[in-house]
């Protein structure tokens, strides 16, 4: 049995540049110098990437912080409390986000500001502060929190620039292994069944674009091929239809109807895996039991 490289082994592998973490080899991109416009640079787009994958509605502005503190400390009900602290946690990202931009502006200007200055203090405590709301955030499926991608902005502003990189590599080995597990029951449940024959084939399809493109950055030239073979393998996925033999049972249909949606759902939640590059436990592990009471549950 081959030895597995150690983690952080760079190589190209499949003709690209790429780095093992944790079962998987990754597209590698160089790690930027550790710079405080660097770090801005990576804060606003983790900041923004963190938005678009959450719930609408809680991009509040900076400047809009103590309004939506006093509305999530005054709302009593504990599910608009919960949107309210979402709200808080955007503003309190946005606040660091504008003071970091402000401290980034001065260093250009030739002002150095130190660790200890109480600007860089302050956006330190809107970082954590709205890292520790984010338990209150979902992801925009509704499912469940993502508390992993809120906190990377957090990250970029405290940790060497190397470890924010490193620990990306591992998040995406991470989602990574979660596709391979989605995919791996939805061709459990569905190999055997004649009426679905080719869901197999169309899912590790989809699972293989969907890890390329949890590795490609946007601003990558790959891109331009990875995104259109990302969303027409969805694509094929999703528009696979059961072939029903002549004159089935009701129960026959709506199994049929299940292992439909099911497939849809499956589609999705790796859509969302791959598009957020952080694992979703508590949605991946509620659709491998549908998948296996799917599979248990088969009409005679």
């Amino acid at each position: 049995m081959t030895e597995q490289p150690k983690n952080g082994t760079r190589q190209h592998f499949n003709g690209k540049p790429s780095i093992f973490y944790d079962g998987y080899w990754i597209r590698e991109y160089p790690v930027p110098d550790d710079t405080l416009a660097s770090r801005k640079e990576l804060i606003d787009h983790l900041t923004r990437r963190a938005f678009h994958h959450t719930e609408p509605g809680i991009n509040t502005p900076g400047w809009r912080l103590e309004e939506a503190r006093a509305a999530y400390e005054k709302e009593q009900d504990p599910a608009r409390k919960r949107v309210n602290g979402a709200m808080l946690a955007g503003a309190l990202f946005n606040r660091a986000t504008d003071i970091f931009t402000a401290i980034v502006d001065l260093e250009q200007l030739g002002v150095h500001v130190s660790r200890e200055n109480e600007l860089m203090k302050e956006c330190g405590r809107c970082f954590k502060e709205a890292l520790e709301l984010g338990k209150l955030v979902k992801h925009y499926s509704g499912q469940e929190g993502i508390d992993e991608l809120w906190g990377e902005p957090f990250k970029a502003f405290s940790q060497p620039i190397p470890q924010l990189f490193e620990s990306r590599y591992r998040k995406i080995a991470q989602t990574m292994r979660d596709i391979d597990r989605i995919n791996a029951m939805i061709e459990l449940a569905f190999n055997d069944a004649r009426a679905f024959k080719g869901v197999a084939e169309r899912s590790r399809a989809f699972a293989r674009a969907a890890k390329q493109q949890i590795e490609t950055m946007k601003s990558d030239s790959a891109f331009f091929r990875v995104w259109p073979a990302f969303i027409a393998a969805r694509e094929n996925l999703e528009s696979f239809q059961p072939q029903a033999p002549a004159d089935p049972t009701p129960e026959y249909r709506c199994h049929l109807e299940d292992g439909r949606k099911l497939i849809s759902e499956g589609a999705a939640l790796i859509t969302y895996l791959a598009e957020a590059r952080v694992p979703m436990p508590k949605s991946s592990q509620e659709f491998l039991d549908k998948c296996e009471a799917f599979r248990s549950n088969k009409p005679s």
